[in-house]
């Protein structure tokens, strides 16, 4: 079987050569150049870095009116704690309520914001999210986190407000029991 194949390779070689030997074929006239109806975009210059960031943080957060609250999402609402908040590692994150919209908050750390909204949370902890940004701020009673969904990874961890590290404090002194120890019979 290679035999043969080598064969009609080497009986095709001379064929080859003689095609590329002889006079080139004159190519046809030109046809008349067809116009696009659509101009090519023209290719924009890259933005630096320093100026996409002045330009966030001068442009106004979205509003978007699709997001529409309940009334437990009101209550919710009520129990966020707002100003700033120290975390650990020296960052810190500035919860500021929306004058315009009751319910949603602006959420900022270091580089980034958030608008956040309330949303239902089956544990009862209050959670805050911005779906468009992938970000979500989870508060608990003795601490809270700053979490990126797109990023997978907290951008913020260990903050705790006045009052959840009063609670944490008290967390130390009376510890809840522990579900794994044998429950106390009385007699």
């Amino acid at each position: 079987m290679k035999f043969v194949l080598a064969s009609a390779l080497l009986l095709a070689m001379p064929a080859v050569v003689l095609a590329q030997a002889t006079a080139p074929v004159k190519a046809p006239e030109k046809a008349a150049k067809v116009v696009s109806p659509k101009p090519e975009p023209k290719k924009r210059a890259p933005i630096s870095r320093a100026a996409a960031k002045a330009v966030e943080e001068v442009t106004p957060i979205d509003d978007d009116p699709n997001v529409k609250l309940t009334e437990l999402d009101m209550e919710i609402a009520k129990r966020v704690y707002v100003g700033v908040i120290p975390c650990e590692l020296g960052a810190s994150v500035t919860i500021t309520p929306n004058e315009k919209r009751p319910g949603f908050f602006l959420v900022s750390t270091k580089g980034a914001k958030f608008r956040m909204h309330p949303v239902e949370s089956r544990t009862g902890a209050i959670r805050l999210e911005d779906p468009r940004a992938g970000a979500m701020w989870l508060q608990l009673g003795n601490k809270s986190m700053l979490m990126s969904q797109k990023q997978g990874q907290r951008l913020a961890d260990e903050c705790m407000s006045p009052a959840q590290v009063t609670f944490a404090d008290e967390l130390k002194k009376n510890p809840p029991p522990s579900i794994l120890d044998a429950p106390k019979i009385l007699n």
